[in-house]
């Protein structure tokens, strides 16, 4: 049952006072607040539902304007790039002026560059769409932030899993959607401009969440406010996008960027040494990752004489099942106590297996058995570790710190084609192989390397 806000020892003297209230039924507040969550989740979906559709007809669209396979792949890694150093800083910014401006924002120049997409008749205004994208594309990113700022600490995985499986679901539909839309006659330039109103839609979401009515007190029901607000005592009623965004209004954008400058200045210390090697086993497991989906239609071919059709039908079978994971975190964190480092150290140990079992199968049937399970410890690892650096990192800097996983993520995207190339000239099954290597060196730096938590130092730099 959810229940009203709770006092926090150390905070204000009215809510210390409302420790000695018995709990109540929800108030409409409470409702408004778990509406806010299921907007979220449905903002994720649709997010991605959009992107989905696009994404698998670029290569098309690519040839269809006369450009070579060169020339498309340096394109389609300066998106890759352009994240990698606009991640951390989009997520710094939102910290500072705030989740609703920056996630508004973020939507519309997202979907002005997919219009532009949907209007490109040239390779310079193909490339050129794709820079508003690569930029402001970190709607996701923001979403997970705002959620974190949302929940308490224990709820926090439970409610970024269902997020996912949300975000997923969408992922799932939009390809298919996507393919009809192609057989259409200019299928592709529908799709850009579908996605584009569906960011535009998000927007219109966003702006119509009940930001200034939403009460987020930090609550055993798992709904919260951010620290720094409980301890000031203002703004009780304002989660930290609504709260931030009106001083946002206030400043200039000049005052905004020294103030997002100084913020990464001093959150430099966040990447602390255990902060980092959390950061390295993401990326070594985001790799090992990317590098066993790289070849995988190839690779099943040729050591299986499998249809592209077949593996299709895997790897979407798959996708749902790993969507459907998020919804099993709560139970499985429950079993272990709420130890995010031991949970994400098994579940890391468990896809190692399971590429070395990938890598080494013999039949189909342990084939399937390998990518059904790995689909499912992958996405809980995702969540595990996204949550496990805002425990040590702290939640208060939740923006900048989702924004370096995305970094890392970035980085990954861009090593993982060159080395599944050079694997691949050893062994179909070398892709997939290095990536159980990658994945053992993870295990071995979270067994040997415990991160304690960065809460209350996090929380002295959002002060700031």
């Amino acid at each position: 049952m959810l229940r009203e806000c709770r006092g926090v020892p150390g905070g204000d003297p009215g809510a210390a006072s409302a420790t000695l209230e018995p709990p109540r039924e929800p108030g409409p507040g409470t409702v408004r607040a778990r509406r806010f969550l299921l907007g979220l989740y449905l903002v994720g979906f649709l997010d991605l539902l959009g992107v989905s559709m696009v994404i698998p007809l670029l290569s098309l669209h690519a040839k269809s304007l006369g450009t070579s396979p060169t020339v498309a792949g340096i394109i389609g890694s300066s998106y890759g790039i352009l994240q990698l150093f606009s991640s951390t800083l989009v997520g710094c910014w939102s910290d500072v002026v705030g989740r609703r401006c920056s996630l508004l924002l973020c939507l519309l120049l997202s979907a002005l560059g997919y219009l532009l997409l949907g209007a490109s008749t040239s390779v310079f205004l193909f490339a050129l769409a794709r820079v508003p994208v690569g930029v402001f594309k970190h709607t996701l990113s923001i979403s997970r932030a705002l959620l974190s700022d949302l929940v308490v600490e224990k709820e926090r995985p439970v409610v970024l899993g269902r997020f996912n499986t949300a975000s997923s679901a969408g992922f799932i539909l939009g390809p298919v959607l996507g393919g009809y839309l192609a057989e259409l006659e200019g299928g592709f330039r529908l799709a850009a401009l579908l996605c584009c109103s569906v960011f535009l839609l998000n927007a219109g979401l966003i702006w119509l969440f009940p930001w200034s009515g939403t009460e987020v007190h930090r609550t055993e029901n798992g709904l919260g406010r951010p620290r720094h607000q409980a301890q000031s005592g203002s703004r009780d009623h304002e989660p930290q996008g609504a709260a931030a965004s009106s001083m946002a209004a206030k400043s200039s954008p000049l005052e905004c960027w020294a103030e997002v400058r100084s913020a990464l200045l001093d959150r430099r210390s966040l990447v602390s040494c255990e902060l980092g090697d959390i950061l390295l086993v993401r990326l070594l497991m985001g790799v090992a990752v990317m590098l066993y989906h790289s070849n995988f239609v190839l690779a099943l071919e040729e050591r299986f004489g499998v249809r592209p059709r077949t593996s299709g039908y895997l790897i979407s079978g798959s996708s749902a099942l790993g969507a459907l994971a998020g919804l099993t975190l709560g139970p499985i964190l429950r079993l272990y106590g709420h130890n995010l480092h031991t949970a994400l150290l098994h579940s890391n140990v468990l896809t190692c297996a399971l590429l070395l079992l990938y890598t080494s199968a013999g039949t189909m049937a342990l084939v399937v058995l390998a990518s059904t399970l790995l689909s499912f410890s992958t996405a809980i690892g995702r969540t595990c570790v996204t949550d496990l650096q805002l425990t040590v990192g702290g939640p208060q800097a939740s923006g900048t710190i989702i924004g370096m996983g995305q970094s890392v993520t970035a980085v990954g995207r861009i090593i993982a084609p060159l080395l599944s190339g050079v694997a691949q000239e050893i062994s179909p099954c070398g892709p997939p192989g290095l990536g159980a290597a990658l994945a053992l060196v993870a295990v071995f730096i979270m067994t040997f390397n415990k991160p304690r938590s960065k809460g209350a130092e996090s929380g002295r730099l959002k002060g700031k």
